[in-house]
């Protein structure tokens, strides 16, 4: 048997019911995240399924139609609920799945739980209705959101013992976080307009005609939107081309989960790119078969060695 199913099979009944719920909270909302983490060994996949459903529940508070007051109340609840884990007191019959799970997954892994607490102040800025005058302001956002996420996902990745520069792997984990989260941001533009956010830089909007935001279905009277898009999908790809330095440092099949889920939003990317028009009339997505080929190609490491030949060339 197995080591990882030696593992699984040492779970308690409560225990295996609480991953099974933050499995399927996983498979039904995070498509493509779901995708990836199916690449990782059993229990690497319910962490990150823990940490998909604790993330989703406060992401779902921030999206609600509840009145700020009551999305900070909720919010810090949650947080609340964060400290329990990180103290150590979340009993296995506990009422709460979501914790139960996260309880055991961080008793498993050395997961950064603070980084959940980053995310909650991301959702809080959310709430607040905050605008983002520059890039460098907007950084603070999606390093709260998504760069957490990555350094979060790493505590249950872990680095390849002796990888040469794996002191430096939550830095890639938190940029390949940012392009993921601005390539979202592109991706969601006119459903992030329709709900009153706009995320894009103030002084980005205004460069290329945009700051009467995106109302409809067609670019603003005068505006060069296409431009706008490609700037912020040239800043996307120098932000992937950093955070993929991450792919050697990891195990094969951690790699190819990670590969497999940026992967699929570098491609998204490229279709944003193609049809900046296209992020006004819904949501760019990918088909199945183009998802399976991307999770095929992380599988068999192309990404990582692609990474690995170009970072020894740089140091040449």
């Amino acid at each position: 048997m197995s080591p990882a199913v030696e593992q699984h099979s040492e779970l308690s009944a409560p225990v295996r019911a609480a991953y099974s719920y933050c499995e399927t909270v996983t498979g039904q909302q995070a498509r493509n995240f779901a995708y990836g983490i199916r690449l990782l060994p059993t229990e690497k996949r319910q962490a990150m399924s823990a940490l998909y459903a604790f993330s989703r529940r406060v992401d779902d508070i921030g999206d609600g139609d509840l009145p700020p007051e009551a999305k900070r109340e909720r919010l810090e609840a949650t947080r609340g609920v964060l400290e329990r884990i990180r103290k150590g007191v979340v009993e296995q019959d506990d009422t709460d799945p979501v914790a139960v799970a996260l309880a055991d997954a961080a008793e498993r892994f050395p997961i950064p739980l603070e980084g959940l607490d980053e995310l909650i102040d991301g959702v809080l800025m959310d709430v607040r209705g905050e605008t983002y005058e520059t890039w460098d302001h907007l950084k603070v956002y999606c390093r709260c959101v998504a760069g957490a996420i990555g350094r979060l996902s790493l505590g249950v990745f872990g680095t390849q013992p002796g990888a040469p520069g794996a002191e430096r792997a939550p830095e890639y984990a938190d940029t390949l976080g940012l392009a993921l989260q601005l390539t979202n941001i592109l991706r969601d533009v006119r459903e992030d307009a329709g709900n009153g956010r706009v995320y894009l830089p103030a002084d980005d909007l205004a460069k290329f005609g945009c700051t009467d935001g995106f109302p409809a279905a067609a670019p603003p009277a005068g505006a060069d939107f296409a431009g706008l898009v490609h700037y912020e999908v040239r800043r996307a790809r120098a932000l992937f081309a950093e955070g993929y330095r991450l792919l050697p440092l990891l195990d094969r099949r951690s790699g190819a989960c990670v590969a497999a889920m940026a992967g699929i939003y570098r491609r998204l990317l490229d279709r944003i790119e193609r049809e900046p028009g296209a992020v006004l009339r819904g949501r760019v997505s990918l088909p199945g078969p183009e998802k399976a080929y991307v999770a095929v190609r992380g599988l068999s490491g192309l990404d990582a060695r692609h990474v690995s030949r170009r970072t020894v060339r740089r140091r040449v």
